[in-house]
């Protein structure tokens, strides 16, 4: 039993080595090992919670998709640490990671452990709403905002919440692009009607991330129907996304005007407060004490985004307990200065100047009306860099390129979402300028 879960594990792992690179895997996956192959259930060992916390984050669909070409759709992952945190003594327990539950829902996310603040207020009060009356309160919901700030926490919520309330409910959470990939393959295998009941026959369906069905008019089509279905049916509809409806492009008109037909909420970056309050529930929830310089230094250095913040307190959490070091701000400043990098804030004119050093135009030129091929690509280039990196909207962006309609903005925003689809050449070179940005 002991070798077959050793085995099964490093098949895994294998796969897990070849989509990460050799510094990541060595410092979060080279120290587990599976002991335990049970009823479909394969148990790994960690060295302590905060490397399971990590991975679940950070991997969890890299591990689904290793245990997937691995073992097929049966086996499930739990995970337990070999050392427990903090000074009071917690009884060891294996904690269930992958299970591939027909929800797809995970456990973690919940209502309890999502921190309120004057950021996320209104969308925390409208989830529970919809949580506690699916199909009667708001429908759809349309949470929207930038990445790590609780969209898919919020959705996964009202699922688990709906799940243990109302056992009779059928709830599934999936992302848009599955969405895509499950149609292709139902077309190809022509099994497009059980594709369709798979959908219509849910009383609460979450999709995340529904920006991806950005110039795929089958899918929206799709969508479009599915949603109509559900919502005569009274079932309830929640949709994530970077953006509101509106704004995502090339969007059919009837489906945005559907997307806005019920609650559009958006989830603004935390401030410091709510920052500090995050690191400390969390650090709580490991029984650790964490000092207040600790907690502060963190939270004032990372500031939009939740998941790395949560991320730079698990890392250091977790090397602390490695090494027997304690947490102090002398620690946290060496442990995470490769995470935290430079303190420069990002601003559309240092956008706008390593998009110069690249392409080799000037800021006249880039807010000019000049068009050539390459002037075109660098300008549509800002316009995205500065778009996805800061969040502004249309319009501003549109003013700090000497005033150009938002029309022209979605579609340099448009254009440069499919060129870093299709041309590696220029993704590489995207890249290298947002590397340079972020330090």
């Amino acid at each position: 039993m002991g070798n077959s879960a050793k085995s099964t594990w490093k098949n895994i792992l294998g796969v897990i080595q070849e989509r990460i690179n050799s510094q990541s895997f060595n410092t979060w996956f080279s120290s587990s090992q599976g002991v335990e192959l049970k009823d479909d259930v394969l148990l790994v060992e960690f060295p302590n919670s905060f490397f399971i916390d990590w991975i679940e984050e950070h991997y969890y669909s890299i591990l689904e998709e290793a245990v997937e070409q691995v073992n097929g759709n049966k086996l499930r992952l739990a995970f337990k640490a070999v050392k427990q945190q903090g000074d009071r003594p917690r009884k060891k327990k294996k904690r269930l990671i992958l299970s591939h539950n027909e929800t797809k829902l995970q456990e973690r996310y919940t209502f309890e452990s999502f921190v309120v603040g004057g950021n996320n207020e209104f969308a925390h009060a409208a989830a529970l709403a919809v949580a506690e009356a699916p199909g009667e309160a708001y429908n759809p919901l349309f949470l929207y905002g930038g990445v790590g700030l609780g969209k898919t926490h919020l959705m996964q919520a009202i699922g688990n919440f709906v799940h243990r309330q109302y056992k009779h409910l059928n709830v599934l959470y999936t992302q848009a692009e599955n969405i895509m990939t499950e149609l292709i393959e139902a077309i190809q295998k022509n099994q497009q009607m059980a594709y369709k009941r798979k959908y219509r026959t849910k009383d609460i369906l979450l999709i995340d991330d529904i920006q991806f069905l950005y110039g795929k008019e089958r899918l929206q089509e799709e969508v479009f129907h599915t949603f109509n279905y559900l919502y005569v049916q009274g079932k309830q509809v929640i949709i994530t996304s970077d953006r509101p409806p509106r704004e995502i492009l090339t969007l059919e008109e009837r489906l945005t005007s559907r997307f806005q037909g019920g609650l559009v909420v958006d989830l603004q970056p935390p401030d410091l407060e709510t920052r500090i309050a995050i690191l400390r529930k969390k650090a709580e929830a490991e029984n650790v004490a964490l000092p207040s310089k600790v907690s502060y230094y963190i939270a004032s250095r990372v500031k939009s985004n939740i998941r790395e913040l949560e991320g730079c307190l698990i890392r250091l959490l977790a090397l602390s307990s490695l090494s027997g070091q304690s947490v102090t701000e002398q620690l946290a400043e060496e442990v995470l200065k490769d995470l935290l990098g430079s303190t420069h804030r990002i601003t559309k004119q240092m956008i706008l100047k390593n998009v110069i050093d690249e392409f080799g135009f000037s800021e006249a030129e880039l807010k000019g009306k000049k068009r050539t091929q390459k002037l075109a690509l660098a300008r549509q280039t800002s316009m995205y860099l500065i778009r996805t990196m800061l969040n502004l909207s249309l319009a501003e962006i549109g003013t700090f390129f000497g005033g150009k309609d938002h029309s022209t903005v979605i579609h340099a925003i448009g254009k440069i979402e499919n060129l870093r689809k299709s041309d590696v050449e220029y993704y590489q070179q995207i890249q290298r300028i947002t590397n340079r940005i972020n330090g």
